[in-house]
């Protein structure tokens, strides 16, 4: 199960997010379902289609299925999905 302490070592796809801060202030506040995940993008559903956001310039606000929210910073989770759970603890 996904909780605030191991989000950083899971998997995010599924997950609803939105973007809390960006070095693209166009991207500020957008919200939408985390569909795909590369090392350095995440994959975001929105109304208006799919729109890829850098980790590196971002950090993300994600709500767990509990309600809770977790803001990560992207370079926390810069890696691939596969390799997070060694290189990211």
């Amino acid at each position: 199960m996904r909780t605030a302490k191991n989000l950083r070592i899971h998997e995010l796809i599924g997950l609803h997010a939105q973007i809390a801060n960006s070095s693209c202030r166009k991207w500020i506040d957008l919200k939408g379902k985390i569909v795909d995940e590369t090392k350095n993008l995440l994959v975001f559903e929105t109304e208006k289609g799919e729109v890829k956001i850098q980790k590196i310039s971002s950090a993300f606000l994600f709500t767990l299925e509990n309600g809770e929210k977790v803001e990560l910073k992207g370079k926390d989770i810069l890696f691939r999905p596969e390799e997070r759970t060694k290189k990211a603890l």
